[in-house]
């Protein structure tokens, strides 16, 4: 009955009564089954002992121990089994896990309404509603993405949980609560002001100019640009996998190589194997790098601006001097059209404005 369940052991006591735990090894929590083997208690009891030992070391048995406290059943039993089993959360990379994990365990120790002792972590998934989520979500309603995050977050959770079939899951209640709408545009874009104020601030041989160079005349995220190197260069292009989405589904990218980019990369010095290096001679961590560069926009004069605003420039510079949605697409790594189609639409409203504004004066008759 119990060789097919793994990580469970049985010993006797002092009396020789069989007893029943769970343990996933040293460094996890011993957690013990009180009901009879077989059962659809006893299976329930199963997957709360598993999530709760792989909650934190191991801790001596006692009524007020934290191994008791993940419930079947509850949003935190839910979750746990969801980092633990779902095959799409372990293919995301390891910053990716993090921030979500993150995200959803922000909300265990929230009370479920102001004055009350319970928590979301043990909230019971038969009373978890969409009016439920609208509660996670509209606690951030001075921090929109923040809402965002949890909604997209928990969807993730109770897709999967329908997919696996997980006991008592008929439906994801998340899916039927809406994202905020964004209040802006995120990031500041850059305007060509900015870029010529950076740009006379650090001249062509210091990093901060080459960093600029890289984001600019490439369109790559952070995580993409702390990678670049002269290795990647054959025949006048760039060639590299993005680092977004790459344990999931793999993207080679390859963008020529642009003269205004091929001048600050021969007049600055670089590392060996990336072209931006920290102080210390290694490879920027992608955090790293966007807080350097920050500080470095605060140093221009320009502290509204970052790395990731840089693309946004590129890609609406590019738009205004008449890039199609694919041509975009194929710059910047996107799958739809969908976010092309911002930019474009943009620079569309901006060309046919300029042509149209000289209608509105009055025709002298």
């Amino acid at each position: 009955m119990l060789e097919n369940l793994p990580y469970v052991y049985e010993d006797l006591d002092r009396h020789g009564n069989v007893r029943i735990y769970v343990w996933r090894g040293k460094g996890h929590r011993k957690v013990r089954i009180r009901e009879t083997p077989g059962t659809p208690e006893f299976r329930r009891a199963y997957d709360a002992a598993l999530a709760a030992s792989v909650a934190g070391p191991a801790e001596p048995e006692s009524k007020s121990s934290n191994a008791r406290a993940v419930k079947a059943g509850t949003l935190r039993w839910l979750c746990v089994r969801y980092f633990r089993e779902c095959a799409d959360y372990k293919r995301l990379s390891p910053r990716t896990q993090h921030v979500r994990r993150l995200v959803l365990e922000s909300t265990f120790e929230e009370a479920i309404a102001p004055g009350m002792k319970e928590v979301f972590a043990d909230f019971p998934l038969d009373r978890l509603t969409p009016k439920t989520i609208r509660i996670l979500r509209d606690r951030k309603i001075d921090l929109p993405e923040s809402g965002n995050s949890r909604v997209k977050a928990l969807r993730q959770v109770f897709a999967w949980a329908l997919e696996a079939e997980v006991p008592g899951i008929s439906g994801n209640p998340a899916r039927d609560v809406p994202y905020f709408v964004a209040a802006g545009d995120g990031f500041h874009t850059w305007t060509r002001e900015e870029i010529v104020q950076f740009e006379t601030h650090f001249p062509i041989g210091t990093k901060p100019r080459l960093a600029l160079a890289l984001l600019l005349y490439t369109g790559v995220r952070r995580s993409d640009v702390v990678t670049l190197g002269r290795q990647m260069i054959r025949a006048g292009w760039i060639h590299f996998v993005e680092a977004k989405g790459r344990k999931r589904n793999e993207k080679n990218r390859a963008l020529p190589i642009l003269p205004e980019l091929q001048a600050v990369i021969d007049g600055t010095p670089t590392g060996n194997m990336t072209f931006l290096i920290t102080e210390f001679g290694s490879p920027f961590t992608p955090d790293g790098f966007g807080n350097w560069f920050r500080d470095r926009c605060n140093k221009a004069g320009l502290p509204h601006c970052s790395a990731h605003g840089l693309r946004k420039a590129g890609a609406t510079i590019a738009a205004e001097n008449g890039a199609t949605e694919h041509q975009l697409m194929a710059l910047y790594g996107w799958e739809s059209p969908k976010q092309a189609a911002v930019y474009t639409r943009k620079a569309n409203r901006k060309r046919l404005s300029g042509d149209a504004m000289h209608l509105v004066v009055p025709s002298k008759k």
